[in-house]
């Protein structure tokens, strides 16, 4: 769990070059201005906020940019895997619903995340399964009644022009996904060439499905576990057990950055300043006020404050479902126990990867 933090420093930042950020806007630009309107879909409206997002850009970490991409990239990897797209195929994060979009023609659709109320037209899309949306219908999304993200890939992907090896929307440096910011209200969004068998089938909601608590990880009272952090002997035994024993509250203060946790004081018993070092998503930050911080996919490269811990990496869909007001509890896990639960949880998803490449 640390060796992705350390990586990211471990070779000397290099600046970008000047004309960076005009060459990012003018290849989006010629991007959307060459849309084909018969492979797209329409934002009727927006909701909250809709970002095109893939699994993120880890490799730029040395030239400071943020991994950004999915919260929950197992969620869109699930969702891509069922439309047997790669599972890096570019889709949309959305944040608390509202979002209703159309489409020009056929497309099988999927998607994961919080409880929401997903319809294609009248027919309800559960999450974890496939289904078809034809030409001219709405697909659309509810406020969710657990959690607050969703993930929707489309057959193919989203077609907007990749920047740095990804598709995603850096919304703090305003480049990547449709033009470095979230959807707006009459947006065409460009898709891949549509799929035969969108085409022809006579199905509107497909059989197979991905596991439960894939389909839809966010809990109303969640626990996240977590491995000790490099500073974690600098904070006294109070501190320490204050952390697996109390629940803390999330703050309105959070965003795609991190979650600012309301809750005890947990004073750091260090002195002078840290060196800043590399972070990751899943870092437990403690800024001076006691209060810490949980960073999420849009975090910092480095960072200056106390490390108490790190949210293990198969817990991350839990934590991207984190909303103000909501209550979560942590516990303490070995790194060895977060090794065996990652590998176990990818040959699961290898397995289920071959699975839907069997289905009809």
């Amino acid at each position: 769990e640390k060796e992705s933090a350390r990586a990211s420093v471990r070779r000397r930042p290099h600046p970008l070059s000047p004309d960076r950020a005009g060459r990012v806007r003018v290849t989006h630009a010629v991007n959307i201005t060459r849309l084909n309107k018969d492979n797209a879909l329409t934002v009727l409206h927006a909701g909250f906020l809709t970002t095109v997002q893939d699994l993120g850009r880890p490799g730029a970490q040395r030239f400071g940019v943020s991994p950004g991409g999915a919260l929950d990239g197992h969620a869109l990897r699930v969702a891509n895997l069922l439309l047997e797209n790669e599972e890096t195929a570019a889709g949309l994060e959305i944040t608390l619903g509202g979002l209703r979009l159309q489409f020009s023609g056929p497309r099988l659709v999927a998607w994961c995340g919080g409880d929401f109320d997903v319809k294609i037209g009248k027919a309800p899309l559960s999450p974890g399964r496939v289904g078809l949306v034809q030409a001219g219908e709405e697909l659309a999304f509810n406020q969710p009644r657990v959690g607050c993200r969703a993930w929707l890939a489309f057959f193919g992907g989203i077609e907007v022009a990749p920047i740095l090896n990804s598709r995603s929307t850096d919304l703090r440096a305003g480049f990547g996904g449709f033009d470095g910011r979230p959807l707006r209200h009459g947006d065409l969004v460009p898709l891949a060439a549509s799929s035969p068998l969108s085409i022809s089938s006579q199905r509107r909601i497909f059989s197979w499905s991905a596991p439960a608590e894939w389909a839809m990880p966010a809990k109303a009272a969640p626990v996240m576990r977590f491995i000790r952090g490099a500073d974690w002997p600098q904070f006294d035994a109070s501190a320490q057990q204050t952390l697996t024993s109390v629940g803390f509250t999330v703050s309105p203060d959070s965003n795609r950055m991190g979650a600012r946790l309301d809750g005890p004081t947990l004073r750091w018993q260090g002195h002078g300043d840290l060196i800043s070092e590399g972070v990751a998503p899943g870092t437990l930050q403690v800024p001076p006020n006691g209060k810490p911080i949980l960073l999420l996919g849009d975090c910092q490269t480095i960072g200056g404050y106390p490390k108490l811990g790190h949210v293990i990496t198969v817990d991350l869909p839990k934590a991207a479902q984190l909303c103000p007001g909501q209550t979560v509890r942590f516990h303490e896990v070995s790194l060895s126990d977060a090794h065996r639960l990652l590998l176990a949880r990818e040959a699961e998803l290898s397995r289920f990867s071959v699975g839907v490449s069997l289905q009809p």
